[in-house]
């Protein structure tokens, strides 16, 4: 896959959608694809760093290990694969800028490489439906916990 991205209003201050979205022990609670998560390492705030995911993907179930970055928070934290089964690499980001009506409006960016080449339609509409689900997930958690 190559790199994409697209954004979403959600009704929420941009710090509760970083608490939420950065909550990623809580993912397999609403994040339809991801089954369980591990926390492997703790930042010096205690946060998540190093996590293990068991998740859904492409039809099968994908273990994979991501490094995550706090380093612009809580405007935004982004996320690298360390290990991955059926992937090569795995990255993304979250970032989250504030309107006036005290929505927040969250963009998202991912990128995949598969380690095994899948068709061009089928890669399409792989991309489509994670930014959606990511965004669709986020919103409802974020919009119910406000």
């Amino acid at each position: 896959m190559e790199r994409t991205a697209e954004e979403m209003v959600m009704h929420g201050s941009p710090e509760h959608c970083f608490r939420v979205a950065s909550d990623i022990e809580r993912y397999p609670e609403w994040v339809s694809d991801v089954q369980h998560t591990t926390v492997l390492e703790r930042d010096g705030e205690n946060r998540p760093r190093a996590v293990a995911f068991q998740a859904g993907a492409f039809g099968r179930s994908t273990n994979y290990i991501l490094i995550y970055d706090y380093s612009d928070a809580p405007n935004g934290f982004s996320w690298t694969q360390r290990e991955g089964d059926i992937t090569n690499a795995l990255e993304g980001s979250y970032r989250f800028v504030g309107n006036d009506d005290g929505s927040t409006t969250v963009n998202y960016e991912l990128f995949v490489d598969l380690r095994v080449p899948i068709p061009g339609f089928v890669r399409r509409r792989a991309e489509a439906l994670i930014l959606r689900a990511a965004l669709r997930d986020l919103k409802a958690r974020v919009e119910a916990l406000a």
